[in-house]
């Protein structure tokens, strides 16, 4: 299973006594410092960047996102209503499938509704034409799939074979173009600048004598910017490039790189017994807490993991027998009331935690590593898991 890196910075120094478990502390002065990095990217290159809801949304900091970026993406009515509600500037919102009776109010919320192919447009124009009638502003988009893999897991990579995220670019026709504002594609996770500038070379051939009906690209989100080995020259060079060639409007929608390397996950070890190596239950759930790690799969990287010793195995509180962390070498002794942390939870840890087996939620906690400050931003009590039951 691959370990998926993680750079302690700052919380290398946090006292993980500090916290209740398990927590999610997220530190706001990495999020300052890589939120910098993306506005200084927007600044030198004229793109437009946006925060994807869907990897981080943690409200509670929308205030210091809206002053380094330019809105947010949503993935449907309820993180669209979020965005509505929390955040300043542009809204995008991008659902591969709309419900007819919830798509006025996204209309009404969003800059840009973006449809995951033309058949939708089309049965969907009389409700839009009506909408812009009636004085609502948006614009319409379509994603493509541009028939181009560059994705390292096959199973989370948007142009696989039968993909249903976007439309097949080798069935783009006039009429298409016709209909929308602008195109957009995701097809990037984690990755640096060499995939999208090769995406980008494929999907070329196919718009190039359409590109002047467009007002604007999304180049989607998968770019990990904020990364220290990111080609970020490159990446500017290669977005004023395409601004000024393209005549278009150019957007990029990063999540992982808000909040890359911003938020440890904090838990507890309450027991310790032999199965032919040393078994520790903690009150980290995978299952519950970072699904990734069973579904992706991948191994967390762990705070101050020691080089040597004896490796422990982990697995959360729940009866699910994959409930398992991984094996580690502790920086603490295997013993119960020990504290443990695992690098980068912040992204894709917070939004899918899940109340299976009535394991208690994360609470949340910023912390700010220059000032030390820490403040408890949400707890969660057993309520949260009766209230999602009948």
């Amino acid at each position: 299973m691959e370990t998926r890196a993680g750079h302690p910075g700052a919380f290398a120094h946090f006292d993980l006594s500090r916290v209740p478990t398990p927590a999610f502390v997220v530190d706001a002065a990495k999020l300052r410092e890589n939120l910098a990095i993306l506005e200084d990217i927007k600044l030198q290159s004229g793109a437009h960047i946006f925060s994807a809801l869907k990897a981080f949304s943690m409200w509670d900091v929308a205030p210091m996102i809206d002053s380094h970026l330019d809105g947010v993406c949503a993935s449907g009515l309820w993180e669209a209503r979020l965005a509505f509600d929390k955040y300043d500037g542009e809204v995008a919102t991008y659902s591969p499938g709309y419900k007819p009776h919830e798509l006025p109010e996204i209309c009404a919320i969003s800059d840009h509704v973006i449809f995951n192919s033309p058949h939708q447009i089309s049965r969907f124009a009389p409700l839009i034409r009506g909408l812009r009638d009636a004085g609502e502003q948006f614009d319409i988009g379509l994603r493509i799939n541009p028939m181009h893999q560059e994705g390292e897991v096959p199973k989370y990579d948007p142009c696989q074979p039968h993909s249903r995220l976007g439309f097949p670019i080798n069935q783009l026709s006039e009429e298409h173009f016709e209909a929308i504002d602008g195109l957009h594609f995701h097809t990037l996770c984690e990755q640096d600048f060499e995939p999208l500038y090769r995406t980008w070379e494929a999907i070329v051939p196919y718009i190039a004598d359409h590109i002047d009906q467009l007002k604007w690209i999304n180049l989607g989100g998968g770019h990990h910017i904020t990364r220290s080995d990111y080609q970020r020259e490159e990446l500017v060079a290669f977005l004023e490039d395409l601004r000024e060639t393209s005549g278009c409007e150019i957007y990029l929608e990063p999540g992982e790189a808000v909040a890359l390397d911003a938020g440890i996950l904090v838990g507890e070890i309450l027991d310790v017994m032999d199965n032919d190596m040393p078994v520790a239950v903690t009150d980290i759930s995978a299952t519950c807490h970072m699904p990734d790690v069973i579904e992706a799969p991948y191994r967390p990287a762990m705070l101050m993991e020691a080089r040597d010793g004896d490796p422990v195995r982990l697995g959360g509180p729940s009866c699910l027998a994959g409930d398992i962390l991984g094996d580690f070498r502790l920086p603490v002794p295997a013993e119960p009331g020990q504290r443990i942390a695992f690098l980068d939870q912040a992204h894709y840890s917070m939004v899918k935690t899940t109340t299976f087996n009535g394991v208690p939620l994360p609470s949340i906690w910023l912390w700010d590593s220059e000032t030390d400050e820490l403040r408890c931003v949400k707890e969660f009590d057993w309520t949260e898991f009766r209230d999602r039951l009948s």
